[in-house]
C-alpha cells in the first residue's frame, strides 16, 4: 500500500473514533458547538431549518490556525 494511502485510512479512522467520541461522550459538552449565538434555526408549523453559521465560522478559524501552526 503507498504511504499516501496508508495516511489517508489512518487519518480516516481517527476522524471517525473521534467523532463518536465528541458525538456520544460528555467530554466536550463545555464548548456548546452547534449551540452557539448567532446559529441560524427557524422553526415552523412542518418545517425546520437549522444552519450553524457561528460555529462553522469558529471551526474555520481554529483549523485555519492549526494548518497554520504545522506549516511552519
Amino acid at each position: 500500500m503507498p504511504p499516501l494511502g496508508r495516511f489517508l485510512i489512518i487519518v480516516g479512522l481517527v476522524l471517525v473514533v473521534l467523532g463518536l467520541v465528541i458525538t456520544y461522550s460528555g467530554l466536550f459538552s463545555f464548548l456548546r458547538l452547534g449551540r452557539l449565538p448567532g446559529d441560524i434555526h427557524i422553526k415552523r408549523d412542518n418545517f425546520s431549518f437549522y444552519f450553524p453559521i457561528t460555529t462553522s465560522i469558529l471551526v474555520s478559524i481554529v483549523l485555519t490556525l492549526i494548518f497554520y501552526l504545522f506549516r511552519k
